[in-house]
């Protein structure tokens, strides 16, 4: 087949691999002189804080590589805006759950931040090591704080009793280490793994020690998620107070025998399956036989699954 190619076709196709090895900061640099004179905003480096604290207990804002670890961070928590938005949206729902437990435990406030980056406010997650829930615990750790873990019923997704756990598990870490930040690195790497560090690097400081990239990246994780979810204009969000999810009101329910029928069940209390495991994430099967006739506190929605959120 014949193609007529018009004249200055020739031209323009020589004139391709000029354009298509133009120096790529030539065009970034129009499209940056365009857009900041439309008035759209340019993506810029975060600024640092001069001082910061975590539990407490001061982040040594002088180690340059204290300062560029938490640069990182912070930079990504800035700039996944969807994700980090939905934090903020999450902060009324979780944090009135979560603080209460905090206090009455004498644990630092900071360890709500500890939570989400954990979990990420999904009170379903699921590690590919099988820890579970808001503070991703492991089976084998949730058993032996007294928590139940069946097909049937997982007390991992169960919000206030993990976060007891929890609790627990950062009283027992402080008292071996006298340190928060240390806590939170025992936390996330293992008690073994840190005591063998500290043994062999001879620094008692978590901004001293090496660490595996996950648990070297974890405290200033932690610390992004504090300073931008304490102040989220400062970082360029502005989320309306309209815009949170609220706390929504919810009733107890318990229940001392079985359930055939958790739809059925849900259904008669004015709800459906899918709210009732909303906010029973513990519950993991269509039905509750509980042999042990334990006693289960369920919570339903004062208002049912119509109530409004906004």
């Amino acid at each position: 087949m014949n193609f007529n190619i018009p004249s200055r076709f020739p031209r323009l196709i020589k004139a391709l691999p000029i354009l298509l090895f133009l120096p790529f900061t030539a065009c970034t640099q129009t499209h940056v002189q365009l857009a900041d004179s439309v008035g759209t905003h340019l993506f810029t480096p975060v600024e640092l804080p001069g001082k910061l604290s975590f539990a407490g207990e001061e982040v040594p804002m002088d180690y340059f590589d204290v300062r560029e670890s938490l640069d990182r961070e912070l930079l990504s928590t800035v700039y996944f805006h969807s994700q980090t938005i939905r934090y903020i949206k999450s902060m009324p729902r979780y944090f009135s759950i979560i603080e209460p437990i905090l206090k009455a435990n004498g644990v630092p406030e900071d360890f709500k931040y500890l939570c989400v980056a954990e979990s990420g406010f999904d009170v379903r997650a699921l590690s590919p090591a099988k820890a579970a829930g808001f503070w991703q615990l492991l089976e084998s750790t949730a058993k032996e704080n007294g928590l139940q873990v069946n097909p049937e019923v997982d007390e991992r997704y169960h919000i206030e009793k993990a976060t007891e756990v929890a609790c627990r598990m950062f009283k027992s870490a402080y008292q071996k280490y006298g340190s928060w930040a240390l806590v939170a690195a025992s936390y996330n790497g293992g008690r073994a793994g840190l005591d063998q560090k500290l043994a062999t690097q001879k620094v008692k400081s978590y901004y001293d020690l090496l660490f595996v990239e996950e648990t070297t990246r974890y405290v200033f994780r932690i610390l992004a998620l504090k300073l931008v979810m304490e102040d989220p204009e400062v970082y360029g969000f502005k989320v309306d107070k309209k815009d949170l999810y609220p706390v929504i009101e919810t009733k107890d329910v318990e229940v001392n025998g079985s359930i055939a029928d958790l739809s059925a069940w849900a259904i008669n209390k004015g709800i459906n399956l899918k709210i009732l495991k909303m906010f029973n994430p513990w519950l993991r099967d269509l039905s509750l036989k509980n042999p042990a006739k334990k006693t289960y506190v369920l919570k339903i929605p004062e208002k049912g699954f119509r109530t409004k959120t906004n």
